[in-house]
């Protein structure tokens, strides 16, 4: 069986390849095509030199939001596959497919820090090929480890979430621990998937994902803080993001089959629960 990381790894390399220009505008179209992809928000079709500028446009013209301490924006456009409560320490990766969390955050993460999130709230977001594909800080935040586990590369769209047992803990995946400035624990997972070329972090170059030969690595950070609304990263491909919020520690404002857009409000912190946290 053909391996699903040596696919995206040779889907990278055609994506990274700048094509003579009036083929690239041909290829760019074809895949706006096929994929239904908006531009009104980007620069034209013939400002991208590959396919791969083109999966990691940015925007032409910076979203605004209200810059509120106990708010949390979308940190990117997605489809919310699914969002509640982890129950008995295990979340929806769609309905009626459950995954153990503790496992999905691995082994560099403290078993302390894993009890504080159980009974908490999760966000599933999905990114398709047609999405926007950076993705921002969702909240002012302080970052203390990131986690790369290396894995398959299984497509995280609907279908292979319901085909695959656990599919979020047997694919590639990007951990960061994070804490608000009131100090409530939350945790962002990048989950690599087909024709994820890479994913890349720009507080941190030396993480290397789609690696062959890669072996889980911890990295860890002082006094790494982010303002709400900075690039944090992108993929070079759709993929999707699950974040894990300590117990008890906010509200939910989204939906499970919502589209959703970076910037909008997806949780709020609850005030009266703010003194159970520390760093």
């Amino acid at each position: 069986m053909f391996k699903s990381s040596v696919a995206s790894r040779l889907f990278g390399l055609f994506a990274s390849k700048e094509f003579p220009s009036r083929v690239q505008v041909w290829i760019n179209k074809f895949y706006i095509k096929l994929t239904k992809v908006d531009l009104s928000e980007h620069e034209p079709i013939e400002s991208y030199e590959s396919l791969n500028a083109l999966f990691t446009r940015k925007l032409k013209v910076f979203r605004t939001f209200e810059d509120k301490e106990d708010e949390f924006i979308s940190p990117c456009d997605a489809f919310i596959s699914e969002c509640g409560m982890i129950e008995e320490e295990r979340a929806l990766q769609i309905k009626g497919h459950l995954y153990r969390v503790k496992e999905l955050l691995g082994d560099f993460i403290t078993l302390e820090n894993k009890e504080k999130i159980m009974s908490g709230k999760y966000i599933n977001f999905y990114l398709s090929p047609k999405d926007y594909h950076r993705f921002h800080v969702p909240i002012e935040m302080k970052i203390t480890k990131a986690i790369h586990i290396p894995g398959k590369l299984y497509p995280v769209n609907l279908k292979w979430l319901e085909k695959v047992s656990e599919l979020f803990i047997q694919n590639e995946r990007v951990i960061l621990e994070c804490f608000t400035k009131s100090g409530v624990l939350f945790y962002m997972v990048f989950v690599g998937a087909l024709n994820v070329g890479k994913i890349r972090f720009v507080f941190d170059e030396l993480i290397h994902t789609n690696k062959k030969g890669s072996k889980a690595s911890l990295y860890s950070y002082e006094n790494l803080w982010l303002k709400k609304g900075e690039e944090l990263g992108f993929f070079e491909m759709g993929s999707t993001i699950v974040m894990f919020f300590q117990k008890n520690s906010v509200q939910i404002e989204c939906n499970t089959d919502q589209n959703i857009k970076f910037t909008d409000k997806i949780a709020k912190i609850i005030h009266n629960s703010l003194d159970d946290f520390s760093f």
